[in-house]
């Protein structure tokens, strides 16, 4: 009688704690310290509890004395699956396709470099082949920018030339760096870097000088080791994509995924994940596929990088790009292709 009643608490535990990770914004948890780390990894999450299933149901089928016990385990277990697979393949793990570059199009690539570890020339390389407008390097140097400008701008002859922008908290961590390429196509902008922005990792806002364009920029809020900090960079980025800021476009490391930010979006803004802006990967279909670490596939990684845009701006292509997996960073650099949605 005893074990049976042990044996059904642990099997209620077991469901709540399921619940609790596999959807924590039922009970306000989604930025909870140690939470926030389970719910932006699902996908391994649902390959750890699937081969929990497999076990259990090994020892139900084995096991007389302990047959209902593990059954229920494994029929919680597999509950907790299906979930994570449902909100992951809600969110996109294919992608429908990268539309083609026209001349109103704005294509964004963001990379972090992780303090610089990625060559020059794997990164001109890569804005080269994706055709970016605007790259959003997180954790890269004003030199290592330079670099790659003079690279792509030594190659273009008499095309666009390239804008550099970099704010960096101090000069002893190239984490404290982040570094923006704009192009001369979208219009001469203005790095504003007279303030701090999300706390410890500098994010990076240019606007455009004439006032025709998007706000551009380029975040990096810390990871949730340091959790008010990094709740406040995650508030930083939903201010910026407020209503009344006008067009922005949010490109880089987030440290965070589509469930961190549920008590942030704009409920007046159609579809929107934080503050007014939309996420470009979930539009694309490329949702839930994960963008670190690189030493995971991408179905069982966190999808912590992406562009965001607010509602003038339609998302026509996304890719998560797996062929850089060993340039040097521990993230998969992301691209967007957006287009004006009047």
């Amino acid at each position: 009688m005893i074990a049976r009643f042990v044996a059904a608490v642990l099997v209620l535990a077991l469901a709540g704690a399921c619940i609790v990770f596999g959807w924590p914004q039922l009970f306000g948890l989604e930025q909870a310290t140690g939470v926030a780390w389970v719910v932006a990894l699902r996908g391994l999450c649902a390959a750890i509890a699937l081969a929990g299933v497999v076990l259990f149901t090994l020892i139900a089928l084995v096991a007389r004395a302990t047959r209902r016990f593990a059954a229920a385990v494994a029929i919680v277990l597999l509950a907790f699956v299906g979930l994570q697979t449902v909100v992951l393949g809600s969110r996109g793990l294919i992608g429908t396709g990268m539309g083609a570059a026209e001349d109103t199009t704005v294509t964004v690539l963001a990379w972090n470099t992780l303090g610089d570890e990625v060559p020059a020339e794997e990164i001109a390389t890569l804005v080269r082949q994706t055709e970016a407008d605007v790259v959003a390097l997180p954790e890269t140097t004003w030199d290592r920018g330079a670099e790659v400008v003079a690279l792509l701008e030594a190659e273009t002859g008499d095309g666009p030339g390239w804008q550099l922008f970099t704010f960096a908290y101090d000069q002893i961590l190239k984490a404290r760096s982040t570094t923006m390429l704009v192009s001369d196509r979208l219009g001469e902008y203005r790095a504003e870097t007279d303030r701090p922005t999300t706390p410890e990792l500098p994010s990076l806002l240019a606007v455009p000088v004439n006032g025709e364009g998007p706000t551009l920029v380029a975040v990096h809020p810390i990871a949730p080791v340091q959790i008010a900090d990094w709740r406040d960079g995650l508030e930083w980025i939903a201010e910026v994509c407020a209503a009344d800021r006008g067009s922005v476009i949010v490109a880089g490391d987030f440290n965070s995924t589509i469930d961190h930010w549920t008590r942030l979006a704009d409920p007046s803004v159609p579809n929107a994940r934080l503050g007014a802006c939309l996420d470009a990967a979930e539009a694309g279909g490329q949702g839930g596929q994960g963008t670190w670490p690189t030493e995971l596939p991408a179905l069982l990684g966190a999808p912590i990088d992406h562009v965001l845009h607010t509602a003038d701006w339609l998302t026509t292509g996304f890719r998560v790009i797996g062929s850089r997996d060993h340039a040097g960073s521990d993230h998969r650099p992301v691209l967007a292709r957006l287009t004006p949605a009047e």
